[in-house]
């Protein structure tokens, strides 16, 4: 099962010799390294821009394990909704809807 990470990339520190020609566009070589202990800000991925041997590192952005809010969890079964209407969708017995008042 994968994994979603969420991070940010400082385009300002990408050095744009770097870059090259494909086939499909322009592209820039990176270097991920997962750390298994989290930074101070809760990242897990650290960044690079592709140097070459001897080269100084050129750290250009940092990514975290995606963790889902309280409010992206699925509602409970006839929990009510903003605007206090029933959340119809969340019925498992059809016979329910004909109990509605309209």
């Amino acid at each position: 099962m994968g994994q979603l990470f969420l991070g940010k990339i400082n385009l300002s520190k990408i050095d744009k010799t770097k870059l090259f020609e494909g086939k499909t566009g322009k592209w820039m070589d990176i270097t991920v390294w997962f750390n298994e202990q989290p930074d101070e800000f809760g990242n897990n991925l650290s960044i690079e821009q592709s140097t070459k041997k001897g080269e100084s590192k050129i750290f250009i952005g940092n990514a975290k394990f995606y963790t889902p809010k309280k409010e992206d969890e699925p509602k409970a079964k006839n929990e009510y909704v903003k605007g206090g209407k029933a959340n119809i969708t969340s019925m498992t017995n059809p016979d329910e809807l004909e109990n509605l008042p309209f």
